[in-house]
């Protein structure tokens, strides 16, 4: 079908590519075009391809065999040897008929929003548990298109104890090859799954509070990680710069020990395969004590940002179907504020004192200069510590395991001398704030 052998390979760094963005007219979109197409741009580099041109094409009605009309593909086609395009990335869902029609009439390798992702995910996993999640997301999306990469299988079968039957043809055998992988592979998430439930529950046994960091991809969670704990996670201003869960702990005022959680970040139109691989990793949002939605606020497009994470949490059951209420207490960090103009910021002021009048906790903050992450910390202490009570406790002064255990777990707010009891042994009185659940762990210490 190709006239170089190459062009039916993987995706290579450095290829010349045209990003194509379809328009439907008369659907309404969540973002504009002008943003899509730098989102579409900004997942190209994400992989190291050279971005040749990029333009959305209107699309009154889709064909069901190519998408594109017959003009609008010839116009991508010159397009490509004006730029000298290697490689067309359509940013939209593309079925196995269209990719492979548009393949054969464009002499090209396309491939589409879905395809680039997994492509991404694939370049950046890093743990054994992301690289399986991603390949089963990669082997769930050929699954229904069996494109060439996996042809090469056939001089292997033998190998891999994989005897085809007479007259089996080699559709067939890779079909079912990937059946048997993908099946294999759910098989090792479930044992991961479970782990990471183990370890959930030890945590909880501990139990210290786990914070989440969500958000749209390149939101700054990382780099606000990084500021929060210290760590050197991977943090660039890349779509996707990081995939693996990382946990760290950090110090809050009142609480002795804290956990922030940075998870993948999200996207729009993420592929329903990366949704349902990532299950295992989004599960550690749910188990979370507060969530911190990291936004881009200098992003013009934040507000559709904003929608699509709360789509993906509302999917996550963490928020009440239907009026966005979140389940579990919830910050709104609006990062990157040293990007914004001074009338902007001032807007944005009032904007989150008006939220703070319904109940809403939103923190201005930039993660590069650590602007307002001191009150970041104070807000996420204030609804860890919601439910806090002040407690009294008079206890011998060698009853040194309980003292140092309400200096470690609460805010001790007095410490006095108190009178003797019968045994005439001195005593401390020790006023606490303690939250309902560190009441009720005092009771067993």
């Amino acid at each position: 079908m190709f006239e170089n052998d190459d062009l039916a390979g993987e995706v290579t760094r450095g290829a010349r590519v045209l990003v194509v963005c379809p328009e439907f007219r008369g659907r309404p979109a969540a973002t504009d075009s002008a943003a899509r197409v730098e989102e579409a741009r900004g997942l190209a580099l994400a992989i190291g391809l050279v971005i040749a041109d990029a333009f959305t094409v209107p699309i009154r009605e889709a064909r069901p065999g190519t998408l594109f009309g017959e003009g609008q593909i010839q116009n991508i086609a010159t397009a490509c040897v004006l730029h000298e395009a290697d490689l067309i990335i359509v940013d939209g869902a593309l079925s196995a008929v269209q990719q492979r029609n548009l393949e054969d009439k464009l002499k090209r390798k396309v491939i589409d929003r879905t395809g680039l992702i997994l492509e991404i995910f694939g370049e950046r996993a890093a743990t054994a548990e992301g690289r399986l999640q991603v390949e089963l997301a990669h082997l769930d999306y050929q699954q229904g298109r069996l494109v060439r990469s996996w042809t090469h299988l056939e001089r292997q079968r033998g190998g891999f104890g994989f005897l085809g039957g007479p007259g089996e043809t080699q559709i067939e055998a890779d079909r079912r090859m990937i059946r048997d992988r993908m099946a294999r592979i759910r098989r090792e998430l479930e044992q991961v799954r479970r782990t990471r439930g183990l370890h959930r529950d030890r945590r909880e046994k501990a139990p210290w509070p786990v914070c989440a960091l969500v958000g749209y991809t390149n939101a700054g969670k990382s780099t606000l990680f990084n500021r929060l704990t210290g760590a050197e996670v991977m943090a660039q201003d890349l779509l996707f710069a990081t995939l693996d869960p990382t946990m760290r702990a950090i110090r809050l005022p009142g609480v002795e020990k804290a956990i922030l959680s940075d998870t993948v970040g999200f996207i729009s139109d993420l592929p329903t395969q990366l949704v349902a691989a990532f299950r295992a990793t989004l599960e550690e949002v749910t188990a979370a004590d507060v969530i911190i939605h990291v936004r881009d606020i200098a992003n013009p497009d934040t507000v559709a940002q904003k929608a699509q994470v709360l789509d993906v949490l509302e999917d996550l059951g963490l928020l009440e179907e239907g009026t966005k209420t979140p389940l579990i207490p919830m910050i709104e960090v609006w990062n990157k504020w040293d990007l914004l103009e001074p009338e902007r910021a001032a807007d944005l002021l009032r904007q989150a004192r008006e939220a703070a009048h319904d109940d809403e906790v939103v923190v201005p903050l930039s993660a590069i200069t650590g602007e307002g992450c001191d009150e970041l910390l104070l807000a996420a202490n204030g609804l860890l510590t919601g439910d806090a009570r002040d407690h009294t406790f008079v206890l011998p002064v060698a009853d040194g395991q309980r003292i140092a255990w309400l200096y470690a777990h609460g805010q001790v707010l007095a410490d006095d001398e108190a009178e003797d009891g019968d045994d005439e042994a001195p005593r401390r009185r020790l006023t606490v704030r303690l939250t309902a659940r560190e009441f009720g762990r005092y009771a067993r210490v």
